[in-house]
């Protein structure tokens, strides 16, 4: 149930009707005509701004259609006012049955409550963390995760079909250099001194491998030339690196359906024919680049080289694809690996990247855009910088990381649900502040806290309702006489649980599960300023002592309350506390 989808619909028609008595022209765009929560509660229980959209189309003034509007939608669907308010905006009160269906709904529909079919099955691919495989996750990467998963788990709930993937960045030079720290820790299990120079991964997570080499190889490798051990040791460091990040991620409650490797795009004809697809339509040619201002990228050269006309479909310049020496650049295998997404069938490509490829989105955009003739759109979010704070001071750094702060030393800290909905705060392209002595104190300031000593109340009263023997099962308060939920607390509790279905499908289209979580604090907070104030108003209490009917309308409104907190957790991947320790 979607209250506030159904008013607008009910508005919708009334234009309609408008249109057909010539009060409006026809031929006007209703698309963006919404219905939405009053900024001041006390202005109405939902705002249209019908009029104020429709007024230039129309050629008419907004209040000449706002006073229209009223006049057809004054008590139908549970409206039981409509006032012109302002310039034009439209303020419309509903009976207080519209707001215990809500209830009903939320409780027969369970965690279902909410689900929107705006996705329509498209597919969808959410690619997300792909951290080179050299080492352990950083608290960047911890964001990225968090953000990734998010998203996916927000848009299947409205109806996408979505694919969680990894792109193992395995065919780089960084795994040579991986290869390189890996044979260092292994001279160190064999009894040697390890040579950790400048250029290598100095971290003790490699101190493991290297006793892992030293089992199978013996001391065999010591004495031989790298060119014998390179390629078998970048095999085995980075099979470990990726068992590695699994495990993080399965602290963080990530799972990845697909992992997809750069290096098979190598020698399998993949790339080649990702780059002759371009060929084919005109976007792939020799020719020198033009040195670009400030400081130059690495791939660029002032020679002749195999370009990608990637300023024709948007980019602000083309994009070199092979380097003068016949070698690929960076660019080509990530063609390549795109271009794989786009034949798999999906709808729309997701790729969450760090801050630090800001420039390359662009590229990006061009080339899934010319691959697949402009159907398949690509987004690209970035993840803002996670500053981390201890005791009022910066964290330090990891020694067994060697040089920043692990996705492990987090998740141990501050606990893999606190982490997320902390990780959830903020938008994704703003920075945030993870405080640990923040995150997790018990208080109003800290929401992760705050939301799930919501659910946990929630929880005590259906316990407490048992120990009454009052039943509480969901089946049970769907058949309540919601009626009995006439006070103002009671239907601005509704009413909060109402906007839930409307904030899934505005969070899934703007790809934002922040909205989530700054939802489910404001629904908390709703929650408990209700629970107070039954401390002085004993009406209000959940529980109301030899009044079975009237304990379960109101428990079935805690319980819609729960229901909403127990699915936007989901989303968020956090487990609702059933009680507070």
């Amino acid at each position: 149930m979607n209250l506030f989808a159904e008013i607008r619909a009910l508005v919708v028609a009334s234009l309609d009707e408008m249109v057909a008595a010539g009060d409006l022209p026809s031929g006007v765009d209703f698309a963006a005509v919404a219905v939405e929560p009053p900024r001041d509660a006390a202005h109405g229980d939902m705002a249209t701004n019908a009029a104020m959209v429709l007024a230039k189309p129309a050629g008419q003034p907004p209040r000449a259609i706002a006073e229209k509007l009223t006049a057809r939608l004054q008590g139908r669907g549970g409206i039981t006012s409509a006032e012109v308010a302002g310039p034009g905006f439209l303020n419309l009160r509903l009976q207080p049955e519209s707001w215990q269906g809500v209830v009903r709904s939320a409780l027969a529909e369970g965690r279902d409550f909410g689900r929107s079919d705006l996705g329509r099955g498209r597919k969808v691919n959410v690619e997300f963390v792909s951290a080179n495989p050299t080492g352990p996750m950083h608290v960047g990467h911890t964001r990225g995760a968090v953000f990734g998963d998010a998203l996916a788990s927000l848009l299947d709930f409205a109806g996408h079909e979505v694919t969680r993937e990894y792109y193992i960045n395995d065919g780089g030079a960084q795994v040579d250099v991986l290869a390189r720290s890996a044979y260092e820790r292994y001279r160190e299990a064999c009894g040697l001194e390890p040579e950790i120079r400048e250029g290598l991964y100095p971290g003790d997570y490699l101190i493991p491998v290297g006793e892992a080499l030293k089992d199978k190889y013996g001391d065999s490798l010591l004495d031989k030339p790298e060119a014998d051990w390179l390629a078998d040791l970048r095999d085995f460091a980075t099979a470990a690196m990726m068992q590695m990040i699994r495990d993080d991620l399965a602290l963080l409650g990530v799972k990845m359906d697909v992992y997809s490797s750069e290096k098979a795009l190598y020698g399998t004809g993949k790339i080649e024919g990702a780059i002759d697809r371009l060929r084919g339509m005109g976007l792939i040619y020799e020719g020198t680049l033009e040195p670009p201002k400030g400081k130059l990228p690495e791939d660029w050269e002032e020679r002749e080289q195999t370009l990608f006309r990637s300023t024709a479909h948007g980019d602000d310049v083309d994009r070199p694809v092979k380097k003068s020496d016949g070698s690929w650049t960076y660019f080509a295998p990530d063609i390549a690996y795109h271009f794989d997404k786009v034949t798999r069938g999906f709808d729309q490509l997701i790729d969450i990247l760090g801050a630090d490829h800001g420039g390359y989105v662009k590229r990006l955009k061009a080339v899934v855009s010319a691959l697949s003739d402009g159907k398949v759109p690509l987004e690209v979010k970035l993840i803002q910088l996670v500053k981390l704070f201890k005791n009022g001071e910066p964290f330090k750094m990891s020694k067994r990381a060697g040089t920043f702060v692990t996705l492990r030393d987090v998740v141990e800290q501050a606990g893999a649900d606190v982490t997320r909905f902390v990780m959830l705060t903020r938008k994704n392209d703003a920075p945030l502040d993870f405080d640990f002595d923040k995150v997790l104190e018990q208080s109003k300031d800290n929401p992760v806290w705050y939301v799930q000593y919501a659910h946990a109340r929630v929880s005590s009263v259906i316990r407490k309702a048992g120990e009454a023997g009052i039943a509480a099962d969901d089946a049970t308060l769907g058949q309540a006489d919601l009626a009995k939920l006439s006070h103002d607390s009671e239907l601005a509790l509704a009413r909060k649980i109402a906007e839930w279905p409307r904030l899934v499908e505005i969070a899934a289209r703007g790809q934002e599960p922040h909205r989530v979580a700054f939802y489910l604090y404001e629904l908390a907070s709703d929650l408990h300023a209700h629970w107070n104030r039954g401390n002085d108003d004993t009406s209000l209490r959940f529980i109301q002592d030899g009044d079975a009917a009237t304990s379960q309308a109101k428990i079935a409104l805690a319980r819609a309350a729960g229901v909403v907190i127990s699915a936007g957790l989901g989303i968020l991947g956090v487990t609702p506390a059933e009680e507070m320790r």
